[in-house]
């Protein structure tokens, strides 16, 4: 059948061939239409940031940072926030009520929403609560913990939506706990330890906006409206966080790529901003202050005597100016030991003259040092000063560099270690270790006030008790400082029992005299805003520009 179809076509083919017919016309391909389908612009707003790199947990000093305050406003639920006045105020799209309900033994009951969960639909609970409470109690490293280790108890009733805490001690700043609350329930058993918590990611999260994707290689967050989140729903389709240098931030704002920008500035980024036209710049403080902690912990440190000399022989000036590099955290320096600039309460306390070097070469001279051509020594042993400052963490790098300079001109041995944050927080800091095992001297790092002052008191400079529940006793402060005849007055300010700026008046000049710590600035982030979009504003004291996110607008589409 196919040779005779064949042949039956050749034929045809052969007498076509043969006649003087014109052949058949050639008929064009039809276009086919194109059809196009628009659908509404996406609503987005791309914000500009310095940097996307891993460690995002608010609650550990190593994790501070404006990327992980920012993330955790709006992915993490808190009993408490910030308000426009830096008061607490009950969040109520997470509790419905907060309250204290019992006076003997001290009690405060939270009632969560029934409709709260974590993006994976488990509910928020008491067990939620009681996660957080523990590991802030016996982890090293954390952000003010003193608040927590009062808690004698963490107790559940209606299915975890009810949550009594009990405390040993009246506790009045008991509205600063339980901020940034984490998923208990794929946490508590997951392999690592607290320092990998939040390391890479979120494994679950509960407000207005969801992570669509974390690319730290490529140094961008998407986050997007969250579908699972029980409140108003957020005005944007998703937020952008986006990594670049500041020439290239400044040229994306002018040309409209970048409609926002958070960095941490210094002059020369001030002038790259410039002029971008239309763009408006706030400063924005961290709930973070550089300082550098004298540690009576290390051998040779031990005495108030020598931690006075090693401040003395500092210029904190050329300190301040290396760290802010004269950008917005230079308005904020920190002449006061436990309250940040720029809360409400600040007081300079620092007494005048602490950087002198006539009076760091006399007490040198008096706990028995000798300076000679090779610099300071004793019993014939150079006087050798370890600095340690977070790997990678900027400006504390800037700071201990600074210092080792200073001090190397000065006459000291001092050298800059740049341990990761297990190694810093979770060993150097903690434990008491010889100088042959690498103690270290001074360390550079921020101090985080969690909300409460009197809280930040006790954690910083208070000795570390047995627990309330009489499990064992939390890591000391990361200086290893205590002073038990101070102890009675910290404690009475942490209970209520003195007032907060009473107790400042009387423990700072005694604290100052012991030298353990010498705080330079607050940081603060520059926020720079194009007149593309509205509400975009440096947020509530302290909690960070995305809280306000939810109610961020794009005037341009």
């Amino acid at each position: 059948m196919r040779r005779l179809g064949g042949v039956l076509a050749a034929a045809v083919f052969g007498l076509a061939a043969c006649t003087n017919a014109p052949p058949p016309p050639l008929v064009p391909d039809s276009e086919v239409p194109t059809i196009v389908t628009t659908g509404p612009k996406i609503k987005e707003i791309v914000l500009g940031v310095d940097e996307v790199k891993g460690g995002y947990n608010p609650h550990t000093l190593a994790g501070q940072s404006a990327m992980t305050t920012a993330l955790s406003s709006l992915l993490l639920p808190s009993a408490f926030r910030p308000a426009q006045d830096g008061a607490p105020q009950l969040d109520r799209t997470l509790l419905v009520s907060a309250q204290v309900t019992k006076a003997e033994p001290f009690t405060v009951t939270y009632t969560i929403r029934r409709d709260a969960s974590w993006s994976d639909s488990a509910p928020i609970a008491a067990e939620d609560f009681a996660y957080l409470s523990e590991r802030m109690r016996n982890e090293p490293g954390v952000v003010d913990a003193a608040g927590y280790r009062l808690i004698q108890n963490v107790g559940s009733r209606e299915g975890g939506k009810v949550v009594e805490v009990t405390f040993a001690k009246p506790f009045p700043g008991w509205r600063s706990l339980f901020g940034n609350l984490l998923p208990a329930h794929l946490l508590k058993d997951a392999p690592g330890n607290w320092s990998s918590v939040l390391a890479t990611g979120f494994p679950a999260t509960a407000g207005p906006f969801a992570v669509r994707s974390l690319d730290e290689p490529r140094g961008e967050v998407i986050l997007e409206r969250s579908d699972r989140y029980w409140e108003a729903p957020t005005t944007l389709d998703r937020v952008v966080l986006r990594r670049s240098g500041h020439q290239e931030m400044a040229d994306s704002l002018k040309d409209g790529d970048v409609q926002a920008a958070l960095l941490r500035a210094d002059a020369i980024a001030l002038n790259l901003l410039r002029p971008v036209p239309g763009l408006v710049t706030k400063a924005v403080p961290r709930n973070e202050v550089v300082q550098l902690l004298v540690r009576p912990a290390s051998p040779q440190l031990a005495t108030s005597t020598v931690r006075k000399a090693l401040v003395a022989a500092l210029d904190r000036d050329t300190l301040i100016a290396a760290g802010t590099g004269n950008g917005p955290s230079a308005q904020l320096r920190a002449d006061s030991l436990v309250v940040p600039p720029s809360r409400p309460g600040y007081q300079a306390t620092i007494p005048a003259g602490i950087s002198d070097k006539v009076k760091a070469e006399q007490l040198l001279t008096s706990a028995g040092y000798v300076k000679t051509a090779a610099g300071w020594g004793k019993d014939g042993k150079p006087l050798q000063i370890r600095i340690a400052a977070q790997q990678g963490v900027e400006p504390y790098l800037t700071v201990a560099n600074e210092a080792q300079r200073q001090l190397k001109a000065f006459g000291i041995d001092a050298s800059v270690i740049t341990p990761n944050a297990e190694e810093l927080y979770g060993r150097l800091l903690v434990s008491k270790l010889s100088e042959s095992e690498g103690s270290v001297d001074i360390a550079v790092v921020p101090r985080a006030d969690g909300g409460d002052s009197a809280a930040a008191l006790a954690s910083s400079f208070g000795c570390v008790t047995t627990p309330p529940d009489g499990g064992t006793a939390g890591p000391v402060n990361s200086t290893g400082f205590c002073d038990r005849s101070m102890q009675p007055s910290i404690e009475a300010v942490l209970t209520g029992k003195t007032p907060l700026a009473d107790g400042l008046t009387a423990l700072e000049p005694q604290l100052w005299e012991q030298a353990v710590a010498l705080p330079l600035f607050q940081v603060a982030d520059l926020l720079a805003v194009t007149p593309a979009v509205s509400g975009v504003d440096a947020g509530a004291p302290l909690a960070g520009v995305l809280s306000g996110a939810p109610e961020w607008r794009r005037l341009d589409r």
